[in-house]
């Protein structure tokens, strides 16, 4: 389940890029295609991704609330993917142009960056196992706020259930215009400079580390 056409020049420099940004995003739509149904189920959620290390598999940790869709779902098919996007930004047609070049003739196209992440989805409904996934949530998004232990509203632990993805497979895709020279890129990099718009400054980052 999942795929993601990938041409060379969109390729991650290495798996520890896609993780990175898998990382720095932290939300995305979890899809679970259950069994026999028309349409998979699909959620819009925070998550929390742990990579590969010292002989430990990666993994993903969440919690949604109850009456979630999603649990009929996992009950027919534990496979799940996480498909996560972010720092892009449209380049408008002016901008493919260079020297002498027509801008009018421009393709426009729009840069960004994307992952999937497939795996098998493991609930978590034991109370501590639902605390552990808060902790862990809680000291990856507020390291230096600080917060009460989750197991304060343990009341309302009966509320959520965990999920904890085993991934089995990762694809990254960084759509920068690896397909053109580097004058043109770094036409592109200055324009994003200029413009600083929402996601302007990322996708110059992610340009710029792949200009040779």
């Amino acid at each position: 389940m999942g795929s993601v056409l990938v041409h060379p020049w969109d390729a991650p420099l290495d798996e520890s890029e896609t993780w990175d940004f898998v990382r720095a995003q932290g939300f995305g739509h979890l899809v679970a295609p259950g069994r026999g149904r028309e349409l998979p189920v699909v959620v819009p959620t925070q998550f929390l991704a742990q990579p590969p290390g010292d002989g430990v598999p990666p993994v993903v940790l969440l919690h949604l609330a109850r009456p979630n869709p999603i649990w009929t779902a996992l009950d027919e098919n534990p496979a799940v993917l996480l498909s996560v996007a972010g720092d892009w930004a449209y380049v408008p047609s002016a901008w493919k142009a260079v020297g002498e070049e027509d801008p009018a003739l421009g393709i426009p196209t729009t840069y960004y960056a994307a992952a999937q992440l497939a795996g098998t989805a493991a609930l978590v409904d034991d109370e501590e196992g639902k605390l552990e996934i808060l902790r862990a949530q809680l000291a990856a998004n507020e390291p230096e706020i600080g917060h009460a232990d989750p197991s304060v509203h343990r009341r309302r632990l009966p509320g959520i259930r965990g999920i904890r993805i085993t991934v089995r497979t990762v694809i990254g895709k960084f759509k920068y215009g690896g397909n053109v020279d580097d004058a043109h890129r770094q036409a592109i990099a200055e324009r994003l400079a200029m413009r600083a718009g929402p996601g302007d400054a990322a996708a110059r980052s992610h340009l710029l580390r792949r200009l040779t």
